[in-house]
């Protein structure tokens, strides 16, 4: 659980019992706990007791519900179709994940009030690749977990046919005059393109990234499907 909402809940801090165990995040870094807590989660027409453990971290959800909130409903869920299935007396009854649009079932005003709010900061939103030209690095910034042992390894060049050498051409200017790519001289690591036609007729460019894929050690903490 985060903090957000365990304030909403209007929960206290002394409420919360000691938890000693260490909690490690999708990024492998260590977690700051706050402690636990049972509370009752209502499923439908039943209600059971899950222990959640609070963190002191920022995230967009409020609370993740995993294996021992399945194992107290003794429930099976499904991630690929969004639904959860618990017995319940005789019945089975059945969870549905929603994958509206937000907004899609706001009150007339309220939706009225966030298209007029969307209408007005319109000039913040990015309608394609090239006009969203890169994040301050003061902000944040992305690097590659990649394996220290490994070798770097250039790719022998491949020659393209002329339409797909002109494809690619286009696509690199395109993205050097939106910044979103640079020359880069000294390079240790190479990779060539791969562009393969689209329904449309035009040309989609990749990058074969297998040799740098291998290098960079499989993530054990797997992110679930987020919609």
């Amino acid at each position: 659980m985060y903090p957000d909402l365990y304030k909403r809940l209007n929960l206290k801090p002394e409420e919360l019992i000691a938890y000693d165990s260490p909690l490690v995040s999708f990024d492998g870094k260590f977690v700051i706990l706050r402690g636990q807590i049972r509370l009752p989660v209502q499923v439908g027409s039943k209600v059971v007791e899950v222990d959640f453990i609070v963190v002191d971290t920022y995230s967009p959800y409020m609370a993740i519900v995993a294996r021992p909130w399945l194992h107290a409903l003794r429930a099976v869920s499904s991630t690929l179709y969004l639904k959860v299935k618990y017995l319940s007396g005789d019945w089975i009854e059945e969870l549905v994940g929603s994958q509206s649009m937000v907004g899609a079932q706001l009150p007339p005003q309220e939706k009225e009030e966030l298209v007029d709010f969307l209408k007005r900061n319109v000039d913040v939103f990015a309608w394609n690749a090239y006009e969203a030209p890169g994040v301050d690095p003061s902000s944040i910034y992305h690097h590659l977990n990649v394996n220290p042992s490994v070798i770097p390894r250039k790719q022998p060049h491949r020659r393209l046919s002329k339409d797909r050498s002109d494809a690619v051409k286009d696509e690199i200017m395109k993205l050097k005059q939106a910044g979103a790519i640079k020359e880069v001289l000294y390079l240790e690591w190479l990779a060539n393109t791969v562009v393969v036609k689209k329904k449309n007729g035009k040309w989609r460019v990749c990058v074969d990234f297998t040799d740098l894929n291998k290098a960079c050690p499989k993530d054990h903490f797997s992110m679930p499907r987020i919609d």
